[in-house]
């Protein structure tokens, strides 16, 4: 074992290949020179990329349990939407952040014990655990294609500035489609509509579990 590597390490050296590189950029041999260590000197903590992913997602959901335990909601559809909040908050820290950490396993069962306190929490107002779980995974997946879309395209636009050019989408269009051109300039600010249409989507729980 490479005298020094701790998985810590490891994992702080990953984030940082990532937000450098993206998500395909990062590889046990990308971390190693990042380290200054050779690839085999990993394999004693992550042996191989996935192994290597899901350490970083841990890590992640790590600081997003210490996010949550500071919510003041009153209710859960308030809990969620702090989570949401939370939870994006995380994934934008990162290049690639939503693509690259979700549908990663939790290696550390001190963060999946974590998720007692919050689960305590709102079962005891009478919310079934099915439901919470239910309504969680939702919100979730509401978070990741929201800052999936929203990081492809800004780093879109700060490879081509003019990617998404109003001007231009208008002049291919032409004038026999006024209302797709409305629409390209009613796109609201990426912190608004995320505000939006988490509120629409909560308004959905809220109604199917009479919460």
């Amino acid at each position: 074992m490479a005298k020094g590597i701790t998985r810590e390490r490891i994992v702080t050296a990953a984030l940082d290949v990532l937000d450098e590189g993206g998500a395909d950029a990062v590889t046990v041999r990308a971390v190693a020179q990042r380290l200054d260590v050779k690839a085999p000197a990993l394999y004693w903590h992550v042996r191989g990329k996935q192994e290597l992913l899901d350490e970083m997602g841990t890590e992640i959901q790590r600081r997003v349990q210490r996010g949550l335990a500071l919510d003041a909601s009153g209710d859960w559809t308030g809990a969620l939407a702090h989570y949401a909040t939370v939870l994006r908050q995380e994934y934008l820290l990162h290049r690639d952040g939503a693509r690259t950490f979700s549908g990663t396993r939790l290696t550390d069962p001190d963060v999946l014990r974590m998720q007692e306190p919050w689960m305590q929490r709102w079962t005891a107002t009478g919310v079934s655990i099915a439901d919470l779980i239910t309504a969680t995974e939702l919100i979730t997946a509401f978070v990741v294609g929201f800052v999936i879309e929203e990081q492809e395209r800004h780093q879109s636009a700060q490879a081509d500035p003019e990617r998404y050019s109003l001007a231009a989408r208008d002049a291919a269009l032409g004038d026999d489609a006024p209302l797709v051109r409305e629409a390209g300039r009613l796109r609201a600010p990426d912190d608004d509509a995320f505000e939006r249409q988490l509120a629409i989507v909560l308004t959905g729980v809220t109604a199917t579990f009479g919460q």
